[in-house]
């Protein structure tokens, strides 16, 4: 996935968690957020930690394997046989 737009646009990463509910995925090394953490003993230091968001879907464009460019899904075929295909060079995704 691309981001198209907001703070990260142009930053690239795999889908690592979906929320089809709240329309937002996360996608690795975009929309971090550090995240501060008490330490649990005495004496033991505190940690910062860098955790990804999620961010909404309609902020990301999906990036085509065969012809390396962002792009909408079409479909092909019906019923069982139903494929999703790169509406720029219309081979299989």
């Amino acid at each position: 996935m691309r981001v198209v737009a907001g703070r990260d646009r142009g930053h690239e990463g795999k889908v690592i968690q979906a929320f089809p509910r709240d329309g937002k995925i996360v996608v690795e090394k975009v929309n971090l957020l550090k995240k501060h953490i008490r330490s649990r003993k005495q004496g033991e230091p505190g940690q910062r930690i860098e955790l990804a968001a999620p961010i909404s879907v309609t902020r990301v464009q999906l990036l085509c394997g065969s012809c390396g460019k962002v792009t909408r899904v079409g479909m092909i075929g019906s019923g069982a046989d139903k494929r999703r295909v790169c509406k720029k060079c219309k081979k299989e995704i």
